[in-house]
């Protein structure tokens, strides 16, 4: 079988696959995968829709994973679309529609690939496609639960490339090797109101804040390591809710985002934060309560055989030899990294969540070749 994988992401775009729905698209892939003599299981949890799909032996020698997902986020005002948003139409050489760029292209690309190996693979090759539809949404119970469901019955990827876009600007530049990790931080601050006249009298709980906040910006985390740009701490908002003028308020609050690198893990720098609120609430006497949440730790894919071998297919196809970045937010490769090495090549990320959300036609097939490619070198 042969797939045309521009026509399957137009396909793919029709289904209103808007997380946490399916909309069609697992179903779609999993008929063609079926016929393609692929062993499927829907291994859906909590209602997330996922689909693991796999052609060769469960105990192959040789298995090449690939991740993606089909839900999108919602597409703003329809109206303000050149073309609707679940049109896939095609337009001089362009799909438009939401998901075009993130990421049913990506998938699209990666089945038609699949597909096309699938008759041709050696006796000890397995290729395994685990494709999840709660990427966009809390990612809780999309790959994570496919890999659980791996890990209770005996699946495995050696090897897995996230289909995610991970170009800026041309095809060919860049790939991930890595990504920082990133956690959300929430301190709610408790001190005593009163007049602002009677400084004796109150505990301002945004001087205490402010002192934290200063404590955590003011000195960097550190300058970065050899894959790794310099660990961020963002304060995303303050909040006291006090309209007076001449009113020390009872509690304040702020929200910070850190993205961090490999010289640090979530427990590393929870256990800090809570030193340093500890430390300032027992100098100001101001409660200062710290809810930290980790999505996802750093992780690195040394450079290596996998990663050189992606790297010349990329360069062969498009005469580029791709950066090895860490760059950018985060992915499903977070959840990945645990199973196997893993690393991020696909599209162009330019239009991913904008109105007007597009991709050429050509780039989509041009991704299938360059994953076609790399499963006939890996199972050469």
């Amino acid at each position: 079988m042969k797939i045309d994988a521009a026509d399957l992401t137009a396909r793919l775009i029709r289904c209103p696959s808007v997380t946490p729905e399916e909309g069609g698209a697992l179903e779609l892939l999993a008929g063609l995968l079926s016929d393609a003599g692929f062993e499927l299981h829907r291994t859906d949890r909590n209602g997330t829709p996922n689909l693991f799909a796999r052609r060769g032996p469960k105990d192959a020698g040789r298995s090449f994973g690939f991740n993606g997902h089909t839900d999108v986020v919602p597409t703003g005002e329809p109206a303000s679309w050149t073309h609707p948003p679940f049109s896939g139409v095609e337009v001089d050489g362009v799909i438009w529609g939401r998901g075009a760029t993130d990421m049913k292209s990506g998938v699209a690309a990666f089945t038609a690939a699949a597909i096309e190996m699938a008759d041709r693979l050696p006796p000890d090759g397995a290729i395994v496609m685990a494709i999840t539809g709660d990427e966009e949404g809390p990612s809780r119970d999309g790959t994570r639960a496919i890999l659980d469901w791996m890990a209770e019955n005996g699946e495995h990827m050696d090897v897995c490339i996230v289909g995610e876009p991970s170009n800026p600007t041309t095809m060919g530049e860049m790939m991930k090797i890595g990504r920082r990790g990133s956690m959300n931080i929430r301190i709610a601050a408790k001190g005593v109101q009163g007049h602002v006249a009677y400084p004796h009298k109150v505990r301002n709980p945004l001087h205490a804040l402010i002192r934290l906040l200063n404590d955590l910006t003011a000195t960097p985390l550190d300058q970065g390591t050899a894959h790794f740009d310099p660990s961020g701490v963002q304060v995303t908002t303050i909040d006291c809710g006090n309209p007076a003028t001449n009113v020390v308020p009872e509690r304040a609050s702020a929200t910070l985002n850190i993205r961090f690198n490999d010289l640090h893990t979530g427990d590393s720098l929870s256990r800090d934060i809570q030193a340093r609120a500890a430390r300032i609430a027992a100098e100001t006497g101001v409660e200062l309560a710290v809810d930290i949440s980790i999505s996802g730790e750093s992780f690195l894919t040394e450079p290596g055989p996998f990663v050189d071998l992606v790297r010349a297919v990329v360069t062969d196809e498009t005469g580029v030899q791709p950066v090895l970045s860490t760059t950018g937010g985060t992915s499903d490769a977070r959840f990945v990294k645990d199973h196997c090495p893993v690393l991020e090549f696909g599209l162009v990320g330019r239009f991913m969540h904008e109105i007007d959300e597009r991709v050429p036609a050509d780039e989509v097939r041009q991704l299938a070749r360059i994953y076609t490619t790399i499963l006939e070198r890996y199972f050469a």
